[in-house]
């Protein structure tokens, strides 16, 4: 996801991407790239690698074991999907066309890519707060839990997250395109590019997500209070209670840490950049960029490495036994 930024062909800039030259102000790759330059690129297409193969586990774990097949998988099933073709198409284009080289010549093919980019990030987003909502029904009503979130309802919400987030990708390039006939940048363009669409792609789903794994928090607690004071078994009891309470805030942290920390310093960044009137290093404007594109990577790890039944998935998978036999009824631990 890239944001829109006015800049003035006038202005310095203060510092030169390291795998870039400026010819006639525009970036174009140099034909000496440094060291810095080689390792840059070397640590992005292992990004790349690595947010394909951990996300295409997820993909393949959810289609083949039966296990897999409830409502809550269809959703991290949903959430890999977006994350894979983050690996795919953003990522890659993104190192071919870094913000650099659309940074002053914008042309049809960079307009594509920031579709993709804020489309599938935003809908990699959207899935999280989904499965959010999954966890909340089924830790604090447990008992309503398979009425309210059946197969109709996952399809409801894994359509509207696509939806919306393709909605929003539309919305955010359609107002770019108008900045050809402004002399300076339409103020609806800057409000849907800089504080509309980070609200309904960011701030809205975060805001609903720490309430719920908040809520989530609150009542795993509550009832792990009540077990404790219903067993009175003692300090073998208390010492469990103990530890169900540590795991579940530091799953909750996990999840919500990694999120914050990949997304908010870029969704900061552009929902304040109209009012900064100097120009920003254009290497800062790509770490925050890959920073949250780092998000996609991690999302395998934390919402299913952390399963048993996906490790062992996982393992089947990586082993090769899926080709050697059946293994699809197989009960996962």
């Amino acid at each position: 996801m890239e944001p829109e930024v006015t800049f003035n062909r006038t202005n310095t800039v203060t510092a030169i991407h390291p795998c870039y030259e400026i010819d006639n102000f525009n970036f174009i790759l140099t034909k000496s790239p440094s060291i810095i330059c080689v390792l840059i690129y070397a640590f992005l297409m292992l990004l790349s690698v690595v947010t394909i193969c951990g996300n295409l586990l997820v993909i393949i774990s959810v289609f083949y074991f039966q296990q897999l097949h409830t409502p809550t998988n269809y959703l991290i099933l949903s959430l890999a999907e977006a994350d894979m073709l983050v690996g795919i198409i953003v990522l890659p284009f993104s190192m071919a066309f870094s913000f650099s080289s659309c940074l002053y010549h914008e042309g049809l093919f960079c307009k594509v890519k920031d579709s993709f980019d804020i489309s599938l990030s935003t809908a990699s987003i959207l899935n999280l707060c989904c499965i959010s909502i999954d966890r909340y029904y089924a830790v604090c009503q447990p008992l309503s839990y398979r009425t309210k979130i059946n197969h109709r309802v996952v399809l409801v919400m894994i359509l509207v997250s696509w939806g919306g987030s393709a909605l929003i990708g539309i919305s955010v390039i359609i107002a770019g395109l108008n900045n050809e006939t402004c002399e300076e940048r339409c103020l609806i363009d800057v409000l849907i590019a800089n504080t509309i669409g980070p609200i309904f792609s960011f701030y809205l789903p975060v805001i609903l997500m720490l309430c719920i794994y908040l809520k989530i928090f609150l009542v795993a607690h509550r009832q792990a209070r009540s077990i404790q004071n219903t067993t009175c078994q003692g300090k073998k009891s208390g010492a469990a209670v103990s530890k169900m309470e540590r795991k579940a805030t530091k799953t909750l942290a996990i999840v919500l840490g990694v999120f914050l920390l990949c997304w908010t310093p870029f969704f900061l960044y552009i929902t304040f950049l109209p009012f900064s009137n100097d120009p920003v290093p254009v290497p800062l404007i790509e770490t925050l960029i890959w920073l949250a594109l780092t998000n996609s990577m991690l999302n395998p790890f934390i919402y299913a490495f952390f399963y048993s039944w996906f490790r062992s998935a996982f393992r089947m998978i990586i082993s090769g036994r899926i080709f050697k036999g059946d293994y699809s009824n197989s009960r996962l631990s």
